[in-house]
C-alpha cells in the first residue's frame, strides 16, 4: 500500500481555502479508494509543520482546537533520503516515528505553495508530487508571467500593464497616468500572485483605480490593471493530463463584468452575493456555475481548444484550470489566467464530465508518478577533469 502525504494550510492568504480543498476532495476520496494510507501534514501560518492523523478531522479546524493541538504537538521534520521521510517525536517519552513518503499530494493555495515554492522542495527530495511541477507553478502564479507566455504563442489576452510595489510606493500617481494612457475604463486591478478573488477590484476612475493599486499592492509585491472585457461571458475549463491533456467541462460562472465574485461571495455566502444570469445546466463549485457552458457550439469548441493550448504552453502537468474571457459580440477568446491547483480540484465539474472524486485523485497519483518516472531517465551528472586541475 503506498503512503501520500497530503500538504495544506501554509503561509497564505489561502490558508483557510487550502484546508478544506485537502480534508474534503483529497484525503476523503483518497481513503474512499481503500488503496492507500495518507499522512496529512498541516503547515500552520508561520510555517512549522504538524504530521499527525488527527489532522484528517475538519472539526480540529473549524473548532478553533488547531491551537491546542500545535500548543501540544512538537513540529514535524523531513529528511531527504533519496526521497522522502516524515519525522516527529511522540508521548511523553519523545518516540521518534518515521514515515517515508511515495507520493506528496499537495493541497497548498497561494503563495509558499502553489507558487511552485512547494514543489521546489518536493524536485529536491526527487518524490512523485501530484499537479503542476516547479517551472509551470511558477509561470501560472505569476499573472503577468503567464500573459507574456500566452502572448509569446498566440494566445490573446485583454490588454494590460503592471508594476512592483516599490514604484507604486515610491509614486503612484505615475502608475494612475500609467494606466489611463494604455488603458480604457473599466479596469480590473489585480495582484499578480494570489487567487480565491483576493485584493482584485474593479475600477471605473482614477480615485478608484489609485486605490485599488493600494490594495492591491497591500496583498502582493507585483501587480497589473488590465482592460475590462466587454459584452463579458467568463468561462472556465478544469484540465488533466502531461503530455495529453484532456479538459473537463467548459463552465461558466453566473456573473458579469460589473458583479464579479469576491472571496466573500465565492466562499462565505455560497455564490448568492450578486446578481444572477439564468441558464441551463448544473450548479457549479459554490452553486452559481452553468455546467456545461451554454453557448454557441462553435465558441464552446473555440474556447475548449484555447484552453488546452494555454495548458500546453505553460507547460503544465497533472491538473490546472484555465480561466478565460469571452466577448460574446465580436467571439473573441482571451485567456484570462491559470490555477493550477483548482480549488476543491474541481471535482464538481469533472464529476459531471464523467469522472467521480476517488478516480480523479487515483488518476492525479498516476500522472504524478508517470512524470516522475520519466524525468529519472534523463541525466543529471556529467563526468568532467574540471577539479582534478585544483
Amino acid at each position: 500500500m503506498k503512503t501520500i502525504a497530503v500538504i495544506f494550510g501554509g503561509r497564505s492568504t489561502e490558508h483557510d481555502v487550502s484546508i478544506i480543498t485537502a480534508l474534503a476532495s483529497v484525503i476523503k476520496p483518497l481513503e474512499l479508494t481503500k488503496e492507500f494510507k495518507i499522512e496529512p501534514v498541516y503547515i500552520s501560518r508561520d510555517g512549522s509543520w504538524y504530521w499527525d492523523t488527527k489532522l484528517k478531522d475538519i472539526k480540529l479546524f473549524t473548532s478553533g482546537g488547531i491551537e491546542d493541538f500545535m500548543s501540544r504537538n512538537q513540529p514535524a521534520s523531513i529528511r531527504f533520503d533519496g526521497g522522502l521521510t516524515l519525522l516527529k517525536s511522540a508521548g511523553l517519552t519523545s518516540r521518534k516515528q518515521s514515515a517515508r513518503i511515495d507520493v506528496v499530494f499537495p493541497a497548498m493555495h497561494g503563495t509558499y505553495g502553489e507558487d511552485g515554492s512547494l514543489m521546489g522542495l518536493l524536485e529536491l527530495a526527487g518524490v512523485p508530487y501530484v499537479g503542476c511541477d516547479l517551472r509551470s507553478s511558477v509561470l501560472a502564479m505569476d499573472k503577468v508571467l503567464s500573459k507574456q507566455m500566452a502572448e509569446a504563442h498566440g494566445i490573446p489576452t485583454p490588454k494590460y500593464v503592471y508594476f512592483d510595489r516599490p514604484a507604486i510606493q515610491a509614486d503612484i500617481t505615475l502608475a494612475v497616468k500609467a494606466c489611463t494612457k494604455k488603458l480604457t475604463f473599466p479596469l480590473f486591478v489585480k495582484p499578480a500572485h494570489l487567487g480565491s478573488s483576493i485584493g482584485i477590484s474593479r475600477v471605473t476612475n482614477e480615485e478608484e483605480l489609485q486605490n485599488a493599486l493600494e490594495v492591491a499592492a497591500h496583498y502582493d509585491d507585483k501587480l497589473l490593471a488590465e482592460e475590462a472585457v466587454q459584452n463579458l461571458i467568463e468561462v472556465t475549463l478544469p484540465v488533466m493530463g502531461n503530455s495529453k491533456p484532456e479538459p473537463a467541462l467548459l463552465e461558466r460562472p453566473l456573473n458579469t463584468s460589473e458583479d464579479f465574485f469576491d472571496f466573500e461571495t465565492k466562499y462565505l455566502h455560497g455564490g448568492k452575493g450578486g446578481k444572477k444570469g439564468g441558464g441551463k445546466g448544473s450548479k457549479g463549485a459554490q452553486g452559481y456555475s452553468q455546467l456545461p457552458a451554454d453557448i454557441p457550439k462553435a465558441l464552446y469548441q473555440k474556447a475548449e481548444k484555447i484552453g488546452l493550448q494555454t495548458y500546453a504552453a505553460l507547460g503544465c502537468t497533472g491538473t490546472a484550470r484555465i480561466d478565460m474571457l469571452i466577448d460574446s459580440k465580436t467571439g473573441e477568446v482571451y485567456f484570462n489566467e491559470v490555477n493550477p491547483l483548482p480549488g476543491s480540484l474541481y471535482a464538481h465539474n469533472w464529476r459531471i464530465a464523467g469522472v467521480a472524486g476517488v478516480d480523479l485523485v487515483r488518476k492525479l497519483i498516476v500522472l504524478a508518478e508517470e512524470r516522475h518516472n520519466s524525468r529519472q531517465s534523463t541525466a543529471t551528472a556529467f563526468e568532467t577533469s574540471y577539479l582534478k586541475q585544483f
